[in-house]
């Protein structure tokens, strides 16, 4: 679907597990391509050990998100446990099949991590040595199984620091996704520029302020807006396995409502390559536990708009 008239919004998809690798992105390929849209795929392709986040359900504002997303039956035990009593397996090395079908079905591929649950747990506290490890081993399977460069990433879980975005000059990418935001920016002259992520998450917004599944896709195509930057992100382990019905109806109704779902290098403007200048800033946020990457404009935006309440 396309025309003058349709609202762009930048589609999304990160797969985090080796679940949502063999189980979730087959699903979105078939969903996708049954309505004619196209997304941008973020992988993980180095170790799957996300169930080592068990041990945060010791923290209260983690085990809060879990028990509020129902986080064991949505994403299923093997994820929940995964890399705990057993190595985790390498998602690129044994499901390179995927990977590979996505791209041949001309969806954008970039890298979203190695180690998913090593970037969110100890990107602040990794010297620049161990992050442009990290960020090389994940590019060169990457790129090795797609057979060429990879040329855009989106870090794992909304992490980010400056040492993280002076490692990924070193690389081709012609944007990132690392923050929430409002706008696209370059946090410094010379660098590719940042396409934040605008709209809220299912486990962010699932359960909060009489949000459900019955009215879930409502919430979501209420927030997109035909004057602003769009861009939503969904999870390949939860709307790909277990609420792919849901998406797949969200997909219907958005094109009823004249919104196109494209892969996030379509809301670079060709014409206009002066993005303005911005900062990235760490801050915790409401429906999440610990700190996630912001546009600092954004931030100020909306404290503003508190300090005048």
């Amino acid at each position: 679907m396309s025309g003058k008239n349709s609202t762009k919004v930048g589609l999304r998809i990160d797969v985090d597990t080796f679940r949502g690798t063999r189980l979730g992105v087959p699903k979105l390929l078939e969903i996708l391509q049954r309505h004619g849209f196209q997304a941008s795929f973020f992988f993980t392709v180095g170790p799957d050990n996300m169930g080592r986040h068990i041990w945060r359900l010791l923290r209260p504002a983690f085990l809060k998100k879990m028990l509020r997303s129902k986080a064991a039956s949505l994403y299923g035990w093997d994820i929940l446990l995964r890399g705990t009593f057993w190595p985790g397996p390498v998602i690129g090395k044994r499901l390179a099949g995927v990977i590979k079908q996505t791209d041949q079905a001309g969806h954008e591929v970039g890298l979203h991590a190695w180690d998913h649950h090593k970037w969110q747990m100890k990107t602040d506290t990794m010297s620049a040595s161990e992050l442009a490890s990290e960020l090389n081993k994940g590019y060169q399977l990457l790129s090795e199984i797609i057979g060429k460069e990879v040329q855009c990433s989106a870090v794992a879980g909304w992490r980010c620091t400056e040492a993280t975005l002076e490692q990924k000059e070193a690389f081709p990418f012609r944007y990132n996704s690392d923050c929430r935001g409002q706008s696209i920016f370059v946090p410094k002259l010379g660098m590719a520029p940042q396409i934040p992520v605008t709209l809220p998450t299912y486990d962010e917004l699932i359960g909060q302020d009489g949000v459900d599944e019955s009215n879930y896709n409502q919430a979501i195509l209420r927030r997109i807006r035909a004057d602003a930057l769009n861009v939503y992100t969904i999870h390949a382990e939860v709307e790909g396995i277990v609420c792919a019905e849901m998406f797949e109806q969200l997909l219907i109704s958005a094109k009823q409502q004249g919104i196109q779902f494209v892969p996030l290098s379509e809301l670079l403007d060709q014409d206009y390559v002066s993005w303005p200048a911005d900062e990235i800033l760490n801050i915790e946020m409401e429906g999440r536990e610990g700190w996630l990457s912001h546009q600092a404009s954004l931030v100020k935006a909306n404290q503003e708009s508190y300090a005048s309440s």
